[in-house]
């Protein structure tokens, strides 16, 4: 991961030297999900709004870093004859996401252009919240990572000065420090996410 950093880092330094620069706040809408290796426990995704800032320098390739404030999460279910016994846990975290994406405009007019793009995303967890359902072994917040990475896959579309972007992220790395068991069973989850935001170039 240290060297992903290292090659985004140093791709960011050369454009900012040579490349056409803009910037501006965003807004969006997010469906997150955890899934898991448990082939009998479903995953239900959770919707949520979020905003922050990118910025974008290159012309035909380009890389875009961005600051998000956002909610992920979602709910596990493990279902039984008698509905009274489901088990369930829902999670939910706040984080500061913090996406580096190379990109590249493959349709580049005057005051429309479509492009293609992927990076990694380091997410800062600042709040974790669980409720659960008759689950024996219960789950702490201590349980939960502070820092999540996932890749990120996506297209865009620039209409004069808005930028509207279409994004897959799905986990890197386990959310979970500690192992986690439901009916005895070890179980472990992965942060997916799926974006739409509405960018504003200011400049």
């Amino acid at each position: 991961m240290k060297k992903i950093i290292l090659v985004l880092s140093a791709i960011i330094f050369v454009s900012t030297m040579q490349a056409q620069f803009h910037f501006g706040p965003q807004i969006g809408y997010t469906s997150s999900k955890l899934t898991t290796n448990l082939s009998d426990v479903t995953s239900d995704m959770k919707s949520n709004f979020m905003f922050g800032a990118f910025a974008r320098f290159g012309e035909k390739i380009y890389v875009q870093p961005e600051v998000n404030w956002l909610t992920q999460g979602g709910v596990w279910t493990e279902s039984f004859d008698d509905p009274l016994e489901n088990k369930e846990v829902k999670m939910t975290y706040k984080t500061i996401q913090i996406p580096v994406s190379l990109g590249w405009r493959i349709i580049d007019l005057k005051v429309v252009n479509i492009r293609l793009f992927g990076g990694v995303a380091a997410n800062i967890v600042t709040n974790k919240e669980i409720e659960m359902r008759n689950i024996a072994d219960p789950i702490e917040n201590a349980d939960w990572k502070d820092m999540i990475w996932q890749y990120q896959v996506g297209a865009g579309v620039d209409v004069l000065m808005f930028a509207v972007d279409v994004k897959y992220m799905g986990g890197l790395n386990e959310l979970m420090k500690n192992d986690i068991k439901i009916d005895g069973q070890t179980i472990s989850t992965k942060s997916n996410l799926f974006t739409v935001t509405l960018g504003w170039k200011i400049f």
